[in-house]
C-alpha cells in the first residue's frame, strides 16, 4: 500500500522502491560525497539509557547533509542538459551553500533567495560559492514569491531545499549509510532519528529506512525532533494534514520553515513519531554533543538527541541512530545556554 501511495504522490519515487535501484543510485552519489563517520560515546549512552550512533553530517561537503539532495537533484537535471539560466532556490544557509558549491563545480549559474534574518556568516558562506544572493523578508511566502519572480525573469530551474522528490531521495542516503555502517559492526538499529524543518531529510530518511526494511526484513522505525516554537510537523502528523507556523520562534534557524505537499505524504506514511523539544533542551543537547563527542554541530542538529533524553519511556534500552545534520555554526555569536 505504501509503495502505491508514494507513486501516486510523485512517480519519481517508484523505481527507487526497488532496493537494487536505490543502492545503485546511492553508490553513484557516494562518488560526489564524503562518507561521514558514525561516532559513539559511552557516557552519552549512559546518560540516555540507550545505545546511540551519531551519523556526523557536520563533516559532509559544505558542512551539512544538504549536499546529498543537491547532488541527486543536479544529477537528474543534468540528464536533460543544464539550463542556460541555471538554478534558483531559497535557503536560510545550508542548502544554498551546498547548491552554490555544486553549481560552481559544474559552472552552472546559481541564485539563492535568503531571508534577511539569516545568520550573516551563512550569507557570507553562500556568497563565497559565487552564487548570487537575493534577500527577502523573513517569511516562507516571501521566499516562494522571490523564487517565482526569478524564474519568470530568467528561466532558472528551482532546486527546492526540501519539497522535491530527487532532493528527498538524495537526503535519504545519510540514513542508508548509517544503517550500513552499524550493520557492519553488528548493530541492528531500532530507530533512526533526524531533525525536521522543511521535511526533506525526514522524508528521505523515512523512504530509505522503508526500503532498507523491505530488503532486510527489519523493523527500523523513524522519528524526528522539532522545536516547540516551530512545531508544524508535529501538528501535521497529528492532524493528518499540513499545518502552518504563523511566527516561528526558535534558536534552530534552519527549522523555521514548513513541510510540503511532496514530502508530507512520505512522512505521514512512514514516520512513527515527532517529538517536540524546547530551546533550552536543544541548547543543552548541543552542548552535551560538543562536550562528549568533541565535535561542533549546529543547533539544528540537536532536537532528535534532545528528544531521546526527554523521552526515556520511549527510547530506554533501544539502539538509536541519530543524524547530526550539519556543523555550520557561528561560534562568535553562539550562546551555549538558554
Amino acid at each position: 500500500m505504501l509503495s502505491l501511495y508514494l507513486c501516486l504522490v510523485d512517480p519519481y519515487f517508484s523505481p527507487f522502491l526497488t532496493p537494487s535501484v536505490l543502492i545503485e543510485r546511492y553508490q553513484l552519489l557516494a562518488t560526489k560525497l564524503h562518507r561521514t563517520p558514525v561516532l559513539t560515546s559511552s557516557s552519552l549512552d549512559q546518560l540516555a539509557g540507550a545505545s546511540l550512533f551519531f551519523k556526523c553530517e557536520n563533516f559532509q561537503r559544505s558542512g551539512a547533509f544538504k549536499m546529498r539532495g543537491v547532488q541527486n537533484a543536479l544529477l537528474e537535471l543534468g540528464q536533460g542538459g543544464y539550463p542556460d539560466a541555471g538554478v534558483v532556490t531559497h535557503s536560510s544557509g545550508n542548502h544554498g551553500q551546498a547548491l552554490g558549491w555544486a553549481c560552481a563545480e559544474k559552472e552552472i549559474p546559481c541564485t539563492v533567495v535568503m531571508p534577511s534574518n539569516a545568520p550573516e556568516f551563512k550569507k557570507r558562506a553562500v556568497a563565497l560559492t559565487g552564487a548570487r544572493i537575493v534577500e527577502c523578508t523573513p517569511t516562507l511566502a516571501a521566499r516562494i514569491e522571490a523564487v517565482q519572480a526569478i524564474q519568470r525573469e530568467t528561466g532558472a530551474i528551482e532546486i527546492h531545499p526540501s519539497n522535491q522528490a530527487p532532493v528527498i531521495v538524495g537526503q535519504g542516503s545519510a540514513a542508508w549509510e548509517l544503517l550500513e555502517d552499524c550493520a557492519k559492526q553488528g548493530h541492528s538499529l531500532d530507530w533512526v532519528g533526524v531533525p525536521v524543518g522543511g521535511g526533506g531529510l525526514l522524508a528521505g530518511t523515512a523512504f530509505a529506512v522503508h526500503v532498507w526494511n523491505r530488503l532486510h526484513g527489519s523493523a527500523v522505525r523513524v522519528f524526528a525532533g522539532e522545536p516547540t516554537g516551530a512545531d508544524d510537523a508535529f501538528r501535521s502528523l497529528a492532524s493528518g494534514q499540513i499545518e502552518h507556523n504563523e511566527n516561528p520562534q526558535t534558536v534552530a534557524d534552519g527549522m523555521r520553515t514548513e513541510l510540503g505537499a511532496i514530502n508530507f505524504p512520505v512522512i505521514k506514511a512512514h514516520v512513527t513519531a515527532i517529538h517536540t523539544v524546547t530551546d533550552p533542551e536543544i541548547l543543552h543537547g548541543q552542548l552535551l554533543l560538543a562536550e562528549r563527542l568533541k565535535i561542533i554541530v549546529e543547533t539544528n542538529c540537536s532536537p532528535p538527541f534532545a528528544a531521546v533524553l526527554k523521552h526515556p519511556e520511549v527510547f530506554h534500552n533501544q539502539r538509536i541512530g541519530v543524524v547530526l545534520s550539519g556543523g555550520n555554526l557561528d561560534l562568535q555569536a553562539h550562546h551555549w545556554g538558554a
